[in-house]
Parts: structure tokens; C-alpha cells; sequence
């Protein structure tokens, strides 16, 4: 017998196997999709009580997962709240102060960091992060603000919104396509992952749709069910009806390819409902604000590997979180990570072993702006400086809102809506009643998430607001504030 190459097999042996338990962990490393709809607002869902749109498939989500009624974008609009998900970090610190800014070269992205990590990184649909403005455009493959130069190793990806037929840029080479916009991110993401899994690689796959954006153009089908409705609302719902369709055709997959036990599914919005009241569920303000209407939206997770069981949460949380999340639930270390983040780790939260973030969420309105719209969310109180009615709102003849307010948040949202239906575009009367009336310190202050002049059955805590524990303050400094809490009768 050859005793050395008895040696050699049994060093072999002793080397396979140490290799196949280093890469077993590899294997199972979750997989990441995170999903994003365009101006899709908080009441935009059937879960959320939206009185015609239905969503079948967003609504098992829901059920299904964690449910997040209290999700925050980092913004009211769209290109500061998409680099929020990709740097954990606030707008103001990557410079995309608006919408079709540009994000700093020097970012970190989470696909970066994940491709470093060993991860297929892929990214489907509205970029909006390489500063063009305007209707969706093919990216080339040399723009330097491109997903391929940011972490991407597949990209089939257009600048802005999007809808029908859309005109994409398959890694930086266009091409064009046809169907419903949210179908056609959604077949490439699904090409891109069958591919990983049959090579047993664990990939990041970014799905960001261009629905419910204007123009608002949907599949005949798609409007067939709202077939009653005046058109512009068939237009807006059949647009959604293809995202939840597309949700729902994501989640299949995921089951089929076996991987749904082990995959963080995450979907959100990037700002607030542009709509009127039914988009945003009825809170104040809508896209283009600092109130929760402006930046509230549907925010769903499911990870069953790590949360077996559905719960439904009134906890604060932010498309900020999204980045030091998925960082800690992959393992992967960010080298030379730029600080600070503002965001925090959610996996204690997945747990349930967290019940409060201990960190306040902060929004800013773009600096060119002076003095500028600033707010922070502090559960459950939101102080707003410098605040502006907002977008198709207006304050009482003869007043102005005070340079500071401190609004309580409502703990639990209605659910229900006036049995009347407004204009999908109105603002529903009660809608812009101003939180802090003028600089009268004998009034009281309205929590943002309801809207006073509702039937009785549909506020909050009944017929009128809860007495606040004081009347508004009147400072030197123009302070005015109603820090009350109301409590929680469902608790």
C-alpha cells in the first residue's frame, strides 16, 4: 500500500470537507428583494381600507409578514428617499435634496457592500439617482452615477417613471420592451434570480416599479375591474393592480424556487400619496410634504426564517433602517463605511425584542429652501420647524402656522372612511386644518394622523380630540406645542 498517497486522499478529504463547512453558512445567507412602488401613498392598499382599490396580493403580504403602520420614506419625494435605501443615510448627507438630484460618487451602496460580500447584486426598473429629471430614459453603461457603477452586477434599469412599452437600458445598452411597466421589472428580476439559485449564489435583487407615477397609463385588464369609475381613477388603480400583481408573481416565485423561507422580502414606498385623501388614507398633507401624508406610506417585511409568526406594528420605522438591517441579517461588514448612518439595525425589532427605536427619524425639506420645513419623529411626538401647510393646503384667513409645532401622533389610524366619496384628487374638507390655530394659545392642537371633521364612528378617540394635558404655549420664540400624549384605548 502507498502510504503517501493514503497521506494525500486523507489531507484531501480533511481539506473538501473544511472548505464545504466554510461555504455551508454562505448558503445560507438570506437572499435579499427589495421592492418599491412610485407614489404609491399609506391608504393606497385594501389592507389599509381603501374603499375601492383592491390589492389581493399586497394584502397577504401583510398578512403574512410584519406589517409596518407606522413606515417612514426619508423624504416626501422620490430620488432623496431611493438613496436613503441605498446609503442608510440621510438626503442632506449624499446631496440629493429633491427629486432628479444626483447622489455623491463617494456614497457606499448596499449593493457594493453586498457584491463584496459574495452576493449577486441586480437591480429592475426606476433608478432615479443619476440626476436626469423628466420621463424614465435608458442609462448608459458609462454614466458613473449608473447602477452598474454602484454595486450592480445586472441592471435593466430607466432613469425616472415609467409605465407601458417602456424604453430600458439592459447594462447601459437600450432596449426596448413591451407590457405593463411593473411586469417587465418583474420578469427581468425573476431571469436575474432563477439564475443565482441554480448556481447556489445568494443575490440582492432591487425592484423599483415606476406605478402609480403619472402619466397613469394602465393595461386595458388592469382598469377592467374599475370598469365604473370615472377614468382617471381607472387609469391610477389598474396601474396599482399591476404592482400587486407583480408583488404577488414575485412571492410565487420565491415559493417555487424554494427560497422564500430564507429570502427578506421588503416593500415600501418612496413618498407619500399624491392622489388626494383615498392615496394617502386619509392623513394630512400628501407628496411634497413634511406631514405624515407626505411621507407615511405601506411598508411590509417577510423573512420567515426569522419571523415564523405575522405581527402588525405602530413602531416607527424608515427606509433609513433598510441599509444597517440588511447589513446585520447578512453578515456582511462594510469596509471604509461612511459615517454617520441614520438608520438603525431592526433585527432586535424582527425578534420582537425591541418595542421602541431610541432613535428619532429625521426629515428635512431641501436647503435651497430658507428657513426650511424641518421635522423629527420621536415617538409619539413629531416636532415640526418652520412648517408649511403643504401641498393644496391652506391655513386660515388672516394666520400663519407658528415657527415651531409639536404635534402628537395618533396611536392607532382609522381605518374607516366617510361613506361619501370625494374626488380621488380633492382635498377632503378637515384635511388642511392647521395642527396649532394661529398664535391663539387658548386652542387646541388636532393630532396629524386624523382629520377633524369626520363622522364620529370614524376619529380617532370619538366625537372630539382628547383635552391635552395644557393649552398651546405661546414663547418668545414663536414655540407652540401640544405635548400630550393621548393614550391608546385599543392597548
Amino acid at each position: 500500500m502507498n502510504h503517501s498517497h493514503t497521506i494525500v486522499a486523507a489531507l484531501t478529504a480533511i481539506a473538501l470537507s473544511t472548505v464545504c463547512l466554510a461555504a455551508e453558512p454562505a448558503t445560507k445567507r438570506p437572499n435579499v428583494l427589495l421592492i418599491m412602488a412610485d407614489d404609491q401613498g399609506w391608504g393606497d392598499t385594501s389592507y389599509n381600507g381603501h374603499p375601492e382599490l383592491k390589492t389581493p396580493n399586497l394584502d397577504e403580504m401583510a398578512r403574512s409578514g410584519l406589517r409596518l403602520d407606522r413606515f417612514y420614506a426619508a423624504h416626501f419625494n422620490c430620488s432623496p428617499t431611493r438613496g436613503s435605501v441605498m446609503t442608510g443615510r440621510h438626503p442632506d448627507r449624499y446631496g440629493t435634496f429633491s427629486p432628479g438630484r444626483p447622489f455623491r460618487t463617494q456614497e457606499l451602496t448596499i449593493a457594493e457592500v453586498l457584491k463584496a460580500g459574495g452576493y449577486a447584486t441586480g437591480h429592475f426598473g426606476k433608478w432615479h439617482l443619476n440626476g436626469v429629471s423628466g420621463p424614465g430614459k435608458p442609462i448608459s453603461a458609462d454614466d458613473p452615477l449608473s447602477p452598474g457603477n454602484n454595486g450592480f452586477d445586472e441592471w435593466v434599469s430607466v432613469s425616472n417613471y415609467y409605465d407601458l412599452d417602456p424604453l430600458m437600458a439592459r447594462n447601459g445598452v437600450t432596449e426596448q420592451f413591451k407590457g405593463d411597466g411593473s411586469d417587465v421589472a418583474t420578469d427581468e428580476a425573476l431571469k436575474f434570480m432563477r439564475r443565482q439559485v441554480e448556481q447556489g449564489k445568494p443575490f440582492l435583487s432591487v425592484v423599483w416599479f415606476g406605478s402609480p407615477h403619472l402619466p397613469h397609463r394602465a393595461l386595458p385588464a388592469d382598469k377592467a375591474a374599475y370598469s365604473a369609475l370615472p377614468e382617471k381613477d381607472q387609469e391610477y388603480y389598474g396601474e396599482l393592480t399591476g404592482v400587486d400583481r407583480s408583488v404577488g408573481r414575485l412571492r410565487a416565485a420565491l415559493r417555487e424556487m424554494k427560497i422564500a423561507e430564507n429570502t427578506i422580502t421588503w416593500y415600501c414606498s418612496d413618498n407619500g400619496g399624491a392622489e388626494g385623501p383615498n392615496s394617502t388614507g386619509f392623513l394630512r398633507g400628501g407628496k411634497g410634504n413634511l406631514w405624515e401624508g407626505g411621507i407615511r406610506v405601506p411598508g411590509i417585511v417577510e423573512w420567515p426564517a426569522r419571523m415564523s409568526a405575522p405581527f402588525v406594528s405602530d413602531m416607527p420605522c424608515s427606509t433609513l433602517d433598510m441599509y444597517p438591517t440588511l447589513l446585520a441579517a447578512t453578515g456582511v461588514k462594510a469596509e471604509n463605511q461612511i459615517e454617520p448612518l441614520d438608520g438603525i439595525n431592526l433585527l432586535p425589532f424582527f425578534d420582537r425584542k425591541m418595542d421602541a427605536r431610541g432613535k428619532p427619524i429625521p426629515f428635512w425639506d431641501h436647503l435651497s429652501k430658507q428657513p426650511a420645513h424641518a421635522a423629527l419623529l420621536d415617538w409619539p411626538y413629531k416636532l415640526h420647524t418652520n412648517p408649511v401647510a403643504g401641498r393644496g393646503q391652506k391655513t386660515a384667513v388672516g394666520e400663519t402656522l407658528p415657527d415651531v409645532l409639536l404635534s402628537t401622533m395618533c396611536p392607532k389610524t382609522p381605518r374607516k372612511r366617510p361613506t361619501s366619496r370625494p374626488s380621488n384628487r380633492s382635498v377632503w374638507p378637515g384635511c388642511a386644518r392647521p395642527l396649532s390655530r394661529g398664535r391663539n394659545p387658548s386652542r387646541r392642537a388636532w393630532p396629524e394622523g386624523i382629520t377633524p371633521r369626520w363622522p364620529k364612528s370614524e376619529r380617532c378617540h370619538g366625537d372630539t380630540p382628547p383635552p391635552p394635558a395644557g393649552p398651546l404655549r405661546a414663547g418668545r420664540d414663536g414655540f407652540r406645542a401640544a405635548a400630550e400624549h393621548y393614550p391608546d384605548p385599543g392597548r
